[in-house]
């Protein structure tokens, strides 16, 4: 089943003379049990989109079903009810996270009070461990790093049992070494819980950390990069690409096994093309393409304007292309 639906959504902001249109269209599906990662430049409109899908925003049309609610039409009551029970939330900057004079224990029990936990003490010193801090639970928040502050923070997002865990640049504000610490915790949490994850982030190293990296660019779905490997499969591979001096980079629409790399196409036809195939044919993204069909394949070529009384068809036909 589908944890999130999204299609055709739009998100407009107006001001008294100004319209910003934050999200045109924009189609995604994302399936029970995914940990997956939204990239984007900033203005792209992959924060919007993740407020939407916490209940914090409204779309303003298309349709938006997240673990069959329909956050369209759901009223503020269902809203905040949602909020509560469905979804959790790690932002990153900690002071949205985290109230600085409590310890990290109690800054874990603060939300189990909304959710009526019986156990708080209990269930908080399950989270602190699950996140493995549980020898720092006496700690107040300028005893802690900060990626232990995240994961603090990950253990609040945990409290009330959500289905679907978002996180916000959870790695923008620690170096590369934590930032690979908190993925690889997100992966375990994934593994061990079942729990559905949508990480937005800046950091395109991701792609070695989930199992799927989706680009929004314009408002839009661009891409998205699919790891058909296993992890220790592609840790391994990665490595050997690193001593090679090459990594592959995440947002082309390629989904790879060890025999074929197949492009991916979204709901508007669009496919995007390796880098490394147009480099070999000299082609820019400035560059026009002719597509040709023959047969039952799909031909692509550089086009060149036709030279009159020259033919335009490339020596050895069109599968130079």
């Amino acid at each position: 089943m589908l944890m999130v639906d999204c299609e055709n959504l739009v998100k407009i902001y107006k001001t008294i003379d100004l319209e910003v249109l934050a999200l045109q269209g924009l189609d995604l599906s994302v399936e029970q049990g995914e940990l997956m990662a939204i990239i984007g430049n900033s203005g792209s409109g992959k924060s919007t989109l993740l407020n939407m899908l916490g209940g914090l925003d409204r779309p303003s049309a298309g349709r938006l079903i997240v673990d069959e609610h329909d956050l369209l039409t759901m009223s503020d009551r269902e809203i905040i009810d949602y909020k509560r029970e469905t979804v959790g939330f790690v932002w990153q900057n900690n002071a949205r996270n985290l109230i600085p004079y409590l310890t990290a224990l109690e800054n874990v029990e603060m939300p189990l009070m909304l959710c009526a936990e019986q156990n708080r003490r209990e269930r908080a010193l399950e989270l602190l461990d699950m996140v493995g801090l549980s020898e720092r639970k006496g700690n107040r928040l300028q005893q802690l790093s900060g990626g232990e502050q995240q994961r603090v923070a990950i253990a609040i997002a945990l409290a009330n049992r959500p289905r679907l865990l978002l996180a916000d640049e959870p790695t923008g504000s620690v170096d590369s070494r934590t930032a690979a610490m908190i993925l690889d915790l997100f992966r375990t949490l994934n593994r061990d819980t079942g729990i559905t994850i949508i990480i937005v982030t800046h950091d395109r190293q991701l792609s070695r950390k989930v199992d799927r990296v989706v680009a929004i660019r314009d408002g839009k779905t661009s891409s998205e990069f699919l790891r058909n490997q296993s992890y220790a499969e592609e840790l391994a591979g990665l490595a050997s690409l690193e001593e090679a001096g090459h990594v592959q980079e995440p947002g082309q629409t390629i989904e790879r096994d060890s025999h074929t790399e197949v492009l991916v196409m979204d709901r508007a036809a669009r496919v995007q093309i390796p880098k490394e195939y147009l480099d070999s044919l000299g082609i820019t993204n400035r560059d026009r393409l002719l597509a040709e069909r023959d047969g039952d394949r799909i031909v692509l070529r550089p086009y060149r304007k036709p030279v009159p009384g020259v033919s335009a068809e490339p020596k050895g036909g069109p599968d130079n292309g």
